[in-house]
């Protein structure tokens, strides 16, 4: 079982990144899906999240409005857009699988992590 976080890189403040996550081992719809970052010197934080319907989602306060989560295009993936990025928004951002029917922001309601990409927003 493994998740695969891809998209990272380098943006200038005001730019967009789109991050990816693929399952292998699990099938991704079967699983509630979470976005969490964690910046230097910082704890992780909730990012966003998603029922397994896709239906029901919910963000951090500091990316509402700016961010998305949903299923992605390609088969088994699940994608966070990234809009208006801001300095702020500097961290590694990792996926996250939770077998719990709505996990929120808990970080101990996810069961599988990904290894995370980096995301450095210059101002």
């Amino acid at each position: 079982v493994q998740l695969q976080a891809s998209g990272g890189g380098s943006v200038q403040a005001g730019g967009d990144l789109r991050l990816s996550c693929t399952g292998s081992g699990l099938t991704l719809s079967e699983y509630a899906m979470g976005w969490f970052r964690q910046a230097p010197g910082k704890e992780r934080e909730f990012v966003a999240a998603m029922s397994r319907d896709g239906v029901t989602k919910y963000y951090a306060d500091s990316v509402k409005g700016r961010f998305t989560i949903s299923g992605g295009d390609a088969e088994n993936t699940v994608v966070l857009q990234m809009n208006s990025l801001q300095a702020e928004d500097t961290a590694v951002y990792y996926c996250a699988a939770s077998n719990a029917l709505l996990p929120y922001s808990v970080l101990s309601r996810y069961d599988y992590w990904g290894q995370g990409t980096l995301v450095t927003v210059s101002s």
